[in-house]
Parts: C-alpha cells; structure tokens; sequence
C-alpha cells in the first residue's frame, strides 16, 4: 500500500513537473481494467457497445474551468483571436465566466465568483484545439497540430484528422504525453465501468449507482447532481426553466457534488454541462452526461449530437490524458535508478 501511495506522489509530482512552467494543472483519475468487455446496454438511439477500451488512460478528474481557459486565451488568443477560441458571451448572462478587455492586443481575466465554474460557450473546435496546447506543452504551444492535425482552420473550422483507437493505444504505451478529448468509449467507461475486473459491467448512472439520481442543492449525497427536473437543482432556484432569474447562475463549481463520483473518482460526470466527445454522426459531434437545464431519467443511456460550432450555456468539456501518469512515474524510478547505477560507476 506504501508503495502505490509513492508511486502515486510521483506520479502527480511528474505530471505537475511537466506543466508547473506553465498555469493550467489538470487533475486526472487513472482508468484501468484494460481490455474490458463492452456495455450491451441499448442507447436511447439503438446503438449499443460503448466503454470497451483496451489500454490504461486517464481521464480529467473535473470539467475544464474557466480559470484554465482563460489562461488558454491569454496565451493563445492575446494578439488576436483568428480561430475564435473566446466567444463574446462568455462575459455575460448568468453562465458568463470570462471577460475580455482592449482591442488587440487583448486580455482575459475571469468573473468574480466564476474561476472553478466549468467554462460553457465553447465549440467542438475549441476542446480540440486546447488539447493540442496542452499536448505541446502550454506557453507558445501549437493549437493546430499534437494530438489533432487541423488543416485549413479558421473561426471554429477546419478539417480534422482525429487519432484512431489503434494510434491512442500506442501512445498509451509510449512516454510522450498526448492530452485529447475523450472519445466516446472512453468518456463512456470512466462514467460507468465498474471496474474491478475486465467483465465488471456497467452502472446506469455515473455516481456508481443503479438508482435514478437527485437532483439537491449541493454538496448533496453520493447520487446526487446538478440537472434539472422534479427535484432538480435548476428548479429549486426558479420554475419554469424557462423564466430564467438573471441573479442566479445555475452553474455549480466542478467537484460540488463532493460525495457524487464516478466509479473511478471522476466529478460532474452527470449533470451540471454537457460534455464533447469525439463521436460522430454525419455533421454533428456527440456530447456525454447531461447538464443544469436537462432532466434524463436514463443518463447511462442517453446519446446527444450537436453542430460541432454550437456554442452554448449547458456544453463544456473535459480532457483525457495517455499514456496515464503512472507510466512517467515507472519512467522517473527508473531514470533515478540509472544515475544512481551511473553515478556508482563513474570513476
């Protein structure tokens, strides 16, 4: 038990290592049982078959916040914005985190109250773009290639070569970080898979749980979230949904639910913003979890597609990360044990 507390300092110690030259720290949970079978649940489309996954990964412990966006736009968006990672809403309305001042140059800084908050009006386009930032390493880091190859990109545009499975299990047993938004699978796994073994199943809900959740006001239980219905939290501020109250911001700050995780540590998984993934159908992209103004009495099998330039109150992100941290770890151990072996032998 020492042993694995160890390697999981190091591990953590690595991974903030790599980017402490830099603002944005991402929190990651490992998700294992590689080889795990796949759900044979049937989705409210028809399809069925998500989750399996045959190589260690880790995934974003929260959604991405707007404190870690913002300091994306000051690196990347400061000069000008040519592919429009800021949308100009993001300043206002009840779900506005981020403010954006001058007229380029410009500057980024975040609402009061808003820094923990996941950020919302941000397209498809963008998540993949912050990706490859974080995959190059942050700073002056390139936003069109790494993990995706963007060609011919504008505001919100371009053409997409997204990594295939077979490209996302050899980087998982490389050295070389790739930071991505996580595929269908692999969101589709950390939310449910029960894990334990490679045939554990899956739950219906993402807070290890079989029983249709609550919707409190938070910290609330261990199945509860942010989402709206009978008993949700939306409603508990305002009814109807629809008569908005401009003083309320509906949004909750990741990791509220404290008690509310997924089966491998995971926050937010349910509820409080939709989620991009990389799935495709025809023009549109897929979106995982639910959100603050959605009510699904089957979030499991719940499957939604969006225009992939849609940019909206109830649609963030989080980003997955291969290969997972203990690989740096195993890395770092065994680089200390070849200068110590060097050191020893050094005449």
């Amino acid at each position: 038990m020492r042993y694995r507390m160890r390697l999981a300092l190091v591990a953590t110690i690595l991974v903030c290592f790599a980017t402490t030259a830099h603002a944005v720290l991402i929190s990651t949970k490992i998700v294992g049982n590689a080889g795990n079978s796949a759900d044979t649940r049937i989705m409210d489309d028809g399809t069925r078959g998500y989750g399996a996954i045959n190589y260690r990964y880790s995934i974003g412990t929260y959604d991405v916040t707007n404190a870690q966006y913002a300091e994306f736009l000051n690196a990347k968006a400061a000069i000008s914005d040519p592919y429009g990672l800021y949308n100009v809403s993001m300043a206002s309305g009840t779900q506005g985190g981020i403010t954006r001042t001058g007229s380029g140059p410009f500057s980024y800084s975040v609402n009061a109250g808003y820094a923990n908050k996941p950020v919302v009006r941000v397209s498809w386009f963008d998540a993949l773009r912050f990706a490859n930032w974080l995959t190059n390493g942050q700073g002056a880091g390139d936003t069109e290639t790494g993990t995706y190859a963007i060609t011919g990109g504008g505001v919100d545009s371009g053409t997409v070569t997204v990594p295939t499975a077979i490209q996302r299990a050899d980087w998982a047993n490389s050295t070389t970080p790739h930071w991505l938004l996580p595929s269908e699978s692999e969101w589709y796994k950390a939310a449910y898979y029960k894990g334990g073994s490679t045939n554990a199943g899956y739950w219906l809900y993402p807070f290890q749980s079989n029983t249709v959740p609550t919707g409190d006001v938070p910290p609330g239980g261990s199945n509860s979230a942010n989402f709206y219905g009978d008993h949700g939290y939306a409603v508990t501020q305002t009814t109807p949904l629809s008569s908005f109250n401009s003083s309320l911001t509906y949004l909750t700050d990741v990791g509220a639910y404290a008690a509310a995780q997924s089966p491998f540590g995971a926050f937010d998984m349910g509820g409080n913003v939709w989620q991009w993934n990389e799935a495709l159908l025809g023009p549109t992209h897929g979106v995982r979890g639910g959100a603050w103004d959605f009510f699904s009495g089957d979030l499991a099998a719940s499957r939604r597609f969006f225009d992939p330039l849609v940019e909206t109150t109830d649609i963030g992100f989080r980003v997955a990360l291969v290969p997972e941290p203990g690989s740096f770890a195993l890395l770092a151990i065994g680089g200390a044990g070849f200068l110590l072996w060097a050191r020893r032998r050094k005449p």
